[in-house]
């Protein structure tokens, strides 16, 4: 009975003792709750943003493509070497078919036969034109024209014929006149007619023997521009090469649009591209601040002005997005972005500087009125009305406050956690 008695006494002590250290615990962690349930107003600048997701990429970016086909001979750049407009990139070695150049010689002799059969013709006029023989006729008719006039002249003065046969002759001389005069201008043109045809077939002839000379050669004499040797069309970067020495090249044309030989760019003048939510796209305007962070580059900011709103979203994962476009500022010269990098804009829709500003998370809502909660000295809490301004998902503007920094908030911690900073 004696051990029964000690036992239950020892049991009794120990519950006791459990219970005493629960309640103590309970307490600090009480004591601790209380201590780090409160925060401070804050003097603080509040930026409302909207976020835009994209890349970085040159303004002017170019692909340069061949003016005939071949295989790439040789490559004259690597990606991530500067160029200036005109420069070569590559050369491209022809491989014309047999069959066009047949038709290519076939074309220079048939314009051959036709200069020849040109300038025959123009020495023929030039001989008539010279001899006038093609005004011989019309010549001939105005003079006997002019004789008979003379003659009746004289017998109408003597009264031998009347006026009406009179003003025949005169007619007929005035004809024949007005004749000899067109078979004249009629000469003259034909010369310049037969000149100007021995023009276009000579002009031909040297169309002829340029393509000729560019199937087998791949450049004509008359040419500024060698057409196998691709030459960069502005001054840049070159981006990429997307093709190696040996292999096949499509000119570009009309039914193709040909194979890139390389991508250029302008890096000195550079964009951001991206994409924003519908929800915040109707708070953007035309020359809004942007401050862009991207991936690649840590502790880097850069600032942008934006310049472009599409009026027209696309659809992208289940929502409307539009695109947007800002030119990026000047930077610093130790700073290189490369096109392709992805980035993330801040676009600023609106501002608050110095203002005071408390945490969202320990505002109460009740319909449309807000209030804080002030703790006391003596922990009783005063349930305050505040204005509330500007936010930006943080922190909130505190208008015309009742309150200033230095009176304590009640904050406001999420059922089942607790604070463990004191403020």
């Amino acid at each position: 009975m004696k051990n029964k008695g000690c036992l239950i006494l020892a049991g009794i002590v120990l519950l006791l003792s459990i219970a005493g250290i629960s309640y103590y615990f309970m307490q600090q962690n009480k004591s601790t709750d209380e201590e780090t349930q409160t925060v401070k107003a804050e003097i603080t600048n509040i930026i409302k943003k909207a976020v835009a997701t994209g890349s970085i990429n040159p303004r002017q970016e170019v692909n340069v493509k061949p003016q005939v086909s071949g295989v790439i001979d040789r490559l004259y750049v690597e990606a991530g070497e500067l160029i200036k407009k005109g420069e070569k990139i590559a050369r491209i070695k022809l491989i014309p078919s047999q069959v066009n150049i047949n038709s290519a010689q076939s074309s220079v002799e048939l314009s051959r036969l036709q200069v020849k059969n040109a300038e025959r013709e123009l020495a023929r006029q030039k001989t008539v034109s010279s001899q006038n023989l093609d005004q011989q006729e019309a010549k001939s008719a105005y003079e006997n024209a002019n004789v008979e006039l003379e003659r009746n002249t004289k017998l109408f003065e003597d009264g031998v014929i009347s006026e009406t046969d009179f003003n025949k002759f005169k007619l007929d001389a005035d004809v024949r006149k007005s004749v000899y005069e067109n078979a004249k201008i009629t000469s003259s043109n034909a010369l310049s007619s037969f000149e100007a045809d021995l023009d276009i077939r000579r002009q031909e002839l040297n169309a002829a023997i340029s393509n000729l000379q560019l199937l087998r050669e791949g450049a004509t004499k008359n040419s500024k521009q060698v057409s196998n040797i691709v030459v960069s069309t502005l001054d840049g970067m070159i981006l990429d090469i997307p093709v190696k020495e040996g292999a096949s090249v499509i000119e570009r044309n009309t039914f193709n649009e040909g194979t890139s030989i390389a991508t250029i760019a302008d890096m000195s003048n550079l964009i951001f591209e991206g994409k924003v939510d519908e929800a915040d796209v109707g708070k953007l305007k035309e020359n809004m601040a942007l401050e862009l962070k991207v991936g690649a580059i840590d502790d880097v900011k850069f600032d942008a002005l934006l310049e472009f709103i599409s009026p027209k979203g696309v659809e992208e994962e289940g929502t409307i997005k539009f695109v947007v476009k800002a030119a990026i500022k000047e930077y610093s010269d130790d700073v290189f972005l490369r096109a392709g990098y992805s980035a993330n804009a801040d676009i600023i829709l609106d501002k608050r500087d110095s203002v005071l500003a408390i945490n969202e998370r320990d505002i109460i809502y009740a319909g449309d009125t807000t209030f804080i909660e002030l703790v006391k000295d003596n922990d009783e809490l005063d349930k305050i009305e505040i204005d509330l301004g500007l936010s930006d998902g943080i922190l909130v503007e505190v208008l015309e406050s009742p309150i200033d920094t230095t009176q304590a908030i009640k904050k406001r911690v999420d059922s089942g956690k607790t604070a463990v900073e004191s403020n």
